[in-house]
């Protein structure tokens, strides 16, 4: 377990924090990994009611750590589907009490994705959440190209990914992927708050009513037909040409792809 991921169990709530801010709380396989035992434990113990996830620091999280996917492709896109973030992802997909999630600045990439497997988002209102997969020549992760158009619709869905703009958080309120939008300094209190509340309520009945809203096996499958494709494209010439501009800092030349 990395102490780039610390847990805490109070009330019933599973207190997740991503604990890598001078990273911008960018997420590494190791991370990866402590991230899909505590979704694990969360779904597995009885003594959890609901998972939170919350983050140090004043990102969220800048996404995957580069260096860690460069590492990742630099292996082969048949590797992709083995690596901890798929097991993290099967966690989540297969959870099925209540997440919460508390959101202050960036979330990029699984940053925002996550959130479409939480039950419960509270995200501050000059928050900014962002998907560029395109940007990095990648494909979406997470199910979220099932997940984000259902619940912001096939245009605002293909634009996120497809220009890699933020949104805020009045904005990810507005069109559904959070459920309050509240100053910065409140978002913790206020998702406790939340988390605390489904944690009081009748086990059973929320586990069922989550399991009836979401196919888990569904989920899965997609996921993995992502990784697929996230597989394929971090081995591509596009992919290695958006890693080197993103190292140099300049716009990827796409020029010549195809």
């Amino acid at each position: 377990m990395t102490d780039q991921i610390q847990t805490e169990l109070a009330g019933g709530v599973l207190t997740v924090t991503l604990a890598r801010p001078e990273k911008k709380n960018a997420i590494t396989q190791a991370m990866y990994a402590a991230l899909a035992e505590a979704t694990r434990r969360a779904r597995t113990d009885d003594a959890v009611r609901v998972l939170m996830f919350r983050s140090e620091g004043d990102s969220f999280s800048a996404g995957n750590d580069i260096a860690d996917f460069i590492a990742i492709g630099s292996q082969g896109g048949g590797q992709v589907i083995d690596a901890p973030v798929f097991h993290f992802l099967r966690a989540l997909a297969d959870l099925d009490k209540p997440a919460v999630a508390a959101v202050r600045g960036r979330a990029v990439g699984i940053g925002l994705t996550l959130l479409l497997h939480c039950d419960m988002v509270v995200v501050a209102e000059d928050a900014l959440l962002s998907a560029p997969f395109i940007n990095l020549a990648l494909a979406p992760e997470a199910a979220s190209s099932m997940l984000l158009p259902a619940v912001v619709g096939h245009q605002r869905a293909f634009e996120i990914f497809a220009l890699g703009e933020p949104i805020d958080g009045r904005t990810a309120v507005a069109w559904g992927l959070a459920n309050r939008a509240v100053p910065a300094d409140q978002v913790d209190a206020v998702a406790v708050d939340l988390a605390g509340r489904l944690a009081a309520r009748a086990p059973n009945s929320i586990r069922k009513t989550k399991r009836l809203m979401r196919d888990a096996e569904h989920l899965w499958a997609l996921m993995q037909r992502e990784g697929e494709a996230f597989g394929s494209q971090m081995s591509s010439p596009e992919a290695m040409e958006a890693f080197m501009a993103f190292g140099q800092k300049r716009a990827p030349d796409f020029s010549k792809a195809g």
